[in-house]
């Protein structure tokens, strides 16, 4: 999945890189805005989610360390976005906006493939996840998520893991009771 940069490649890379501090609950993004960039999480962490009518919030993923996040409709289409995108914990990011990406391409087309790579493994996950949303018990998103995201098992509410999976709170916590009560 890597790729191969000479020096000047890395550094003109580099140079389209913007580093942006993010405090916890501050918003990235927020339904209706345009999306002109993506975000990659040097530390804390991001999450996308949409708000129904309800006022429910359905959480899209959770971004730490190394991932990758943004509304990728909106960045495409440079049309207002559906989702907010907000910091967890206080998060260091850095932007890479969809303008200067095209640059990149154009200068560097190693960077096609790195990035359709990415899209490819995105694709292939948000399908596994619509697939288990589908077909799967509250129990196996939850073991779904915990594989997907280890490291936040312990850091994020409970209401927020129960946002990612498709649950209340009160049935995760009541879930994750029964399961401890049967241990």
């Amino acid at each position: 999945m890597h790729i191969s940069l000479t020096t000047e490649e890395e550094a003109y890379f580099a140079s389209f890189l913007q580093y942006k501090n993010i405090r916890r609950k501050q918003f990235l993004f927020q339904e209706g805005d345009v999306n002109k960039f993506q975000a990659f999480v040097i530390e804390g962490c991001l999450r996308s989610y949409s708000i129904d009518r309800s006022g429910f919030e359905h959480v899209l993923q959770f971004a730490p360390p190394g991932w990758w996040i943004g509304d990728m409709q909106s960045i495409i289409t440079q049309q207002p976005g559906t989702l907010y995108i907000d910091a967890i914990d206080d998060t260091a990011i850095i932007l890479l906006f969809k303008s200067d990406l095209e640059k990149i391409y154009t200068a560097v087309p190693k960077f096609e493939r790195f990035f359709r790579i990415l899209a490819e493994n995105a694709l292939a996950t948000y399908q596994h996840r619509l697939i288990g949303n589908l077909s799967l018990s509250a129990k196996e998103r939850y073991e779904n998520f915990c594989r997907l995201y280890p490291s936040l098992i312990q850091c994020l509410p409970q209401k927020q893991i129960a946002a990612y999976i498709g649950v209340t709170p009160e049935f995760l916590s009541k879930m994750l009771n029964q399961g401890t009560a049967k241990k």
